[in-house]
């Protein structure tokens, strides 16, 4: 399957909310218990400016999957660190769609002076772990216990990539 990658525009809300709700509501990708509204993309929205922010589409031009980065911290003393939010349809995942994605936004980053990316991960998302550290992110803090989602307690596990250590 060919994907096209392009940048989110405002009428993408619908499809990025309903893959997000996905993972709220079913899974330990997204951390909210409940379905979020529609109006959460405009905060997607505001957390990325000056940063990339994408979406996945199929050969149809239907919405699969999006991504992007948001400031670390608002301090410049981090403004070579940003933080990654990406989330494809459950039907898409492990066909390559990840990477394509993730190489495009390292592509955005190091055009912005982005060297690094965390990324904040459940520790009952056994996948997204996975594919994190076989593209380059290393475990660097781990915070027990924090959460709680479907009477299961989980860790935060912080991983981040120095962009020159991408493969």
């Amino acid at each position: 399957m060919e994907y096209t990658i392009r940048d989110m525009q405002n009428t993408d809300a619908s499809s990025v909310m309903s893959i997000y709700n996905y993972y709220t509501e079913n899974d330990f990708a997204g951390f909210f218990d409940q379905a979020l509204p529609i109006e959460t993309f405009k905060r997607f929205q505001e957390m990325s400016r000056n940063y990339p922010a994408l979406v996945a589409c199929d050969e149809n031009q239907e919405v699969i999957g999006f991504a992007f980065l948001h400031a670390y911290h608002p301090a410049s003393t981090f403004q070579r660190t940003a933080e990654v939010s990406y989330f494809i349809h459950r039907e898409h995942i492990g066909k390559g769609l990840g990477k394509l994605i993730l190489d495009k936004l390292i592509i955005g980053a190091t055009k912005i002076g982005v060297d690094n990316i965390i990324a904040n991960i459940s520790s009952q998302n056994a996948a997204s772990l996975a594919f994190h550290k076989k593209h380059g992110f290393r475990e660097c803090g781990r915070l027990p216990a924090i959460g709680n989602k479907f009477g299961q307690d989980f860790d935060v596990v912080y991983m981040q990539l120095l962009i020159e250590n991408h493969e």
